[in-house]
């Protein structure tokens, strides 16, 4: 998910998507326990992705 897309959401939009983003990590966690992940970057993708909309999150709470 780019960056732009992400500041362009609004603050609910945004708590759905960190809500989303979290359970897909979890999955993908659970995934690679029982070696059935197929590509493991992906978990640092959504980790990144998490990463992002928390920090847009706070700047839309600090502005």
């Amino acid at each position: 998910m780019k960056a732009t897309e992400i500041k362009n959401m609004t603050e609910v939009e945004l708590e759905a998507k960190l809500k989303e983003l979290k359970g897909e990590l979890f999955n993908l966690r659970f995934q690679h326990a029982i070696n059935q992940l197929d590509n493991p970057h992906k978990i640092a993708d959504v980790k990144r992705d998490i990463a992002r909309v928390m920090t847009v999150i706070r700047e839309k709470k600090n502005a």
